[in-house]
């Protein structure tokens, strides 16, 4: 068993791959993001600006820099990342290549929430993509996109943005069914929307999900896929 510091310590840590600077609707820049995060208890920061396919180069050069000072000097895992917003769905799997020959360290989807107007077929063109590596708040995901993340190496995030959120319960549902992977993610655009450690956890309660499966998505997943990127 753990000293009681050291599961203080371990318990009370966040990964966040899922979070907006002020490169696109965010309220932050994102050395500032970054800071505000470690004050929170982030070990580890996704910082993943919305973008089509005409700003994926602008931004992920700009981000790349604030990510790799961050790294160097505030010693957090800050990765550079883009979310691939409203594309078209048949324009998102040259999108995710394009993303990461450019740079970016982690590419997620804009998947189909019901509380916007995403066109449908976007989260079967990421799960079909080996350069997607989170579909953010799918929605009502179907049993044939289920399958298709099963056999992938993509995770699913359970999401704390209001509106995204309301269907984490069904996301639960579906991930128990087919064995799929969950990541949280805050979706934050402000500095507020940022996770603390109670609040995380209670998301995920709130998903439904059991302590053992809140372990897993806090602290077995982010590993996993740290390793998929090459951290």
């Amino acid at each position: 068993m753990l000293p009681r510091e050291i599961f203080i310590i371990f318990y009370s840590v966040i990964w966040d791959f899922h979070t907006h600077s002020s490169l696109s609707d965010g309220e932050l820049s994102p050395i500032e993001l970054i800071r505000r995060a470690i004050s929170k208890g982030y070990v580890g920061i996704g910082i993943t600006d919305h973008t089509g396919i005409g700003s994926l180069k602008r931004i992920i050069e700009e981000l790349k820099k604030d990510c790799e000072l961050a790294q160097k000097l505030f010693g957090i895992k800050a990765i550079c990342g883009v979310e691939l917003t409203h594309l078209p769905p048949k324009a998102i799997p040259e999108a995710a290549r394009e993303a990461k020959e450019l740079g970016a360290q982690i590419v997620i989807v804009h998947g189909e929430t019901i509380v916007e107007p995403v066109a449908r077929g976007t989260n079967i063109m990421a799960l079909s993509s080996p350069h997607v590596d989170i579909l953010a708040h799918p929605g009502f995901l179907t049993e044939e996109e289920a399958l298709l993340c099963s056999k992938s190496s993509i995770f699913l995030e359970i999401s704390s943005h209001k509106g995204h959120s309301l269907t984490n319960g069904y996301i639960v549902k579906m991930a128990r069914k087919f064995n799929l992977k969950l990541l949280l993610g805050s979706d934050a655009h402000t500095e507020e929307e940022l996770l603390t450690p109670s609040f995380a956890r209670d998301v995920l309660k709130g998903a439904g999900l059991e302590d053992g499966e809140i372990e897993e998505v806090l602290f077995k997943n982010p590993p996993i896929l740290l390793r998929k990127l090459g951290f």
